[in-house]
């Protein structure tokens, strides 16, 4: 295995838990940094609000891949690299939205963050993200659409949501949850081609580096592709079972310094 330079790092459930961060995060991630790694986040947030704040503090000279892979933005906060959703294809999932009355967040590549209807998950998870979206009618959305979000909690309006996704052509779909929202479910769609891994080989790519002299820390299946193909897939304890036995290595749960011995490891230290 190539020497690890790199450490992409999941927001939720892996830099967070149920708790917020743990300080030991930040300590090790100083420490990663003063031995020569670089640190990213990959998540599915927006690069706004607290999502962007990590970043600035976990790298401020880092590269940091957000909206499931749609946006890359610097450490200092500028957009480096944005991917925009054909107009048709949203169009489309606007609609199954409205048919089907699921809550609906729509963000741009100008940063920003729009709903039209004002559900209480809607609400909720704009105070988990630190800002609140602009509420109007999302066919006129300002700017180039580079993500959609379907917020739901398991119901067959949703399942019929999900399959009228699946049939669109050009486009990616992405699954999360977060601890911040049990049993609430977080899929957002990109264009076809756009995803955590496409986005971390760029910034491998930007940083003179291969995804094989990189680490990927996560615990959701939506990180399972890049653990697979990072040089080092590290699960968190508190990720799924099929997400731990993926990886090639599992270290402690969020709360119980995981991603402290996550950065250990990607340093040889352990």
């Amino acid at each position: 295995m190539s020497r690890i330079q790199l450490v992409l790092i999941d927001v939720d459930g892996t830099l967070l838990g149920p708790s917020g961060v743990p300080e030991c995060a930040w300590e090790a991630a100083q420490q990663a940094r003063q031995a020569g790694l670089h640190l990213s986040l990959c998540t599915g947030r927006p690069g706004r609000g607290f999502a962007l704040e990590y970043a600035k503090r976990l790298d401020p000279q880092g590269f940091h891949v957000f909206e499931s892979g749609a946006v890359v933005v610097s450490g200092q906060g500028e957009t480096v690299r944005a991917s925009g959703l054909p107009e048709k294809a949203y169009a489309r999932l606007l609609e199954l939205s409205r048919r089907h009355r699921i809550p609906f967040e729509v963000y741009t590549a100008q940063g920003g963050f729009y709903r039209e209807s004002s559900h209480p998950d809607l609400h909720q998870h704009e105070a988990m993200l630190g800002f609140a979206a602009e509420e109007l009618p999302l066919d006129r959305v300002p700017g180039e659409v580079i993500r959609v979000q379907y917020v739901w909690r398991p119901s067959p309006a949703w399942e019929a949501v999900r399959q009228g996704i699946l049939e669109i052509p050009g486009i990616e779909l992405h699954e999360a949850t977060s601890p911040g929202m049990p049993g609430v479910g977080f899929s957002s769609v990109t264009a076809a081609g756009v995803s955590k891994r496409s986005a971390a080989e760029w910034v491998a790519r930007r940083l003179g580096l291969s995804l094989a002299q990189a680490a990927m820390v996560g615990d959701g299946e939506n990180d399972l592709e890049l653990i697979e193909a990072a040089g080092l897939g590290i699960a968190m304890g508190n990720a799924p079972e099929k997400v731990r036995r993926t990886a090639r290595r599992v270290v402690k749960r969020v709360e119980e310094c995981g991603l402290a011995e996550a950065l250990a490891l990607a340093w040889g230290l352990k």
